[in-house]
């Protein structure tokens, strides 16, 4: 389909909503297929969700909008759906992405102890922030996920494939890690809970000052996943009292009994995101010719090398001591 009749769709959605009167503009796409659109008119705005299918599906994110909502939290109301085209209309939540706070001088301790609480919320509800049919983001999913270092990074120190009885050796590792983690409670998963996916919302109270994006990909798993995503930021360096006391405020608010099974599974959920981390970046660099991520990587090692250092990922440290030495982790390095 050509981008004008893409075009002529989406006015005709907007007309529909009742919105046919607004001025439009392009505010941003992100790594999918999905591109966001501005309407204005008198003392109101929204935003126009364009996710073209079969490429997209915009079911997700309005069931899980829906679902955040009704738990207390600021997700973008639905206001108009065209699931068929894949076209919504959502409750525009302004420019404040956290990112854009931060950078002018927001206070950081406030904005990541209110993104702390959210998640706080969402371990209170227990059984409650699940919804059924969700996929579970542990065991096997987190090693296939974590594959890519072994896949994409190593290659790329080394100049070579990396061995078929190396990568399995690297999954056994990953196996042995997996197993000493302390049996918890599941948890609603967001996924991509950082900086740029958070909008700030002063003037709501509480839990609601934080508003939430790019859930659609919602799974459900170890409740530390989305708190390592917050404050283990690949694109950001969070100041290491401000990591410390989120950690501390959930485990805290959440009423965690065993703090230090929290913090094993803290350890581990860090390493599985950072191993995969630093292979996403080197694919988006061979694969897709997008070399913007590599300046990242160093940060991403110095993260990786620290939750390594847990006694419950020393399997895995060994392997990583073996095949990837200290001069091999210097891609992306200035």
């Amino acid at each position: 389909m050509s981008k004008t009749e893409r075009d002529l769709m989406r006015a005709e959605f907007v007309q529909s909503a009742g919105w046919g009167n607004a001025g439009e503009r392009l505010l941003a796409g992100d790594a999918s297929f999905r591109k966001y659109y501005r309407l204005v008119r008198p003392r109101e705005s929204a935003v126009v969700m364009d996710a073209p299918p079969p490429q997209e599906d915009v079911r997700p994110f309005v069931r899980i909008a829906r679902h955040l909502i009704a738990l207390g939290l600021s997700a973008p109301q639905i206001l108009a759906e065209d699931a068929e085209h894949g076209f919504l209309l959502i409750e525009d939540f302004g420019d404040d992405t956290y990112a854009r706070v931060l950078a002018a001088g927001g206070d950081e301790a406030e904005l990541y102890g209110r993104a702390t609480d959210v998640l706080v919320e969402l371990y209170r509800a227990g059984e409650k922030s699940l919804l059924p049919g969700l996929g579970a983001y542990a065991g096997d999913a987190l090693i296939e996920a974590a594959m890519l270092l072994p896949e994409w990074y190593l290659p790329e120190a080394t100049g070579k494939p990396t061995p078929a009885e190396e990568a399995a050796s690297y999954v056994a590792a990953w196996k042995e890690c997996l197993a000493a983690l302390p049996a918890t409670a599941e948890t609603l998963l967001l996924r991509d809970y950082h900086k740029d996916n958070l909008l700030w919302l002063p003037d709501r109270p509480g839990v609601k000052a934080c508003g939430l994006l790019d859930f659609q990909d919602a799974q459900r798993g170890h409740p530390s996943y989305d708190l390592v995503s917050l404050i283990e930021d690949a694109r950001r360096d969070v100041a290491s009292d401000v990591h410390a006391a989120c950690l501390q405020r959930y485990v805290t608010q959440a009423g965690i009994a065993d703090a230090a099974g929290f913090r094993t599974g803290f350890a581990l959920m860090s390493a599985q995101r950072h191993a995969r981390i630093i292979g996403l970046f080197v694919r988006l660099l061979r694969r897709d010719g997008k070399p913007d991520y590599l300046p990242h990587l160093p940060r991403v090692w110095r993260m990786f090398e620290r939750s390594l250092q847990h006694e419950a990922l020393s399997p895995l440290r060994r392997w990583v001591d073996r095949l990837l030495p200290p001069p091999l982790r210097r891609i992306g390095a200035a």
